[in-house]
């Protein structure tokens, strides 16, 4: 089992910045990718940027040239900075890891979320 705990989420003004931060635990062996999706209030969620071991990057195209994923591989930690901010970026934030464990079977994990709500 991988758990994943999110942090960073907050309020902050339209133009802000913030920064989520992901950290993954337990029973590591191999993540492949990892991932930010969030989910709006009464909508679907929905992909934001991932990242993969190699430290190639594919971001929605709503938040490309604003939103930076980066990503720790010794630390397995994934961070996504957030600038210039907009009221329809509010959501809730969540990580996401595609793990290959011992038995080379692939899961996919999920966090808890974290809010972020940029008021305009």
């Amino acid at each position: 089992q991988v758990q994943l705990v999110e942090s960073g989420g907050g309020l902050v003004q339209a133009g802000g910045s913030l920064r989520l931060s992901c950290a993954a635990s337990g029973s590591i062996f191999n993540i492949l990718f990892m991932a930010w999706y969030r989910q709006a209030p009464g909508k679907q969620r929905d992909f934001v940027a991932t990242i993969d071991k190699d430290g190639r990057t594919n971001y929605a195209n709503s938040v490309k040239d604003r939103f930076t994923i980066s990503r720790d591989s010794a630390k397995n930690t994934v961070s996504l900075q957030m600038n210039s901010l907009k009221p329809e970026d509010t959501a809730v934030y969540y990580c996401n890891v595609n793990h290959i464990g011992t038995n080379y079977i692939a899961t996919n994990y999920w966090g808890k979320g974290t809010l972020v709500t940029v008021s305009s």
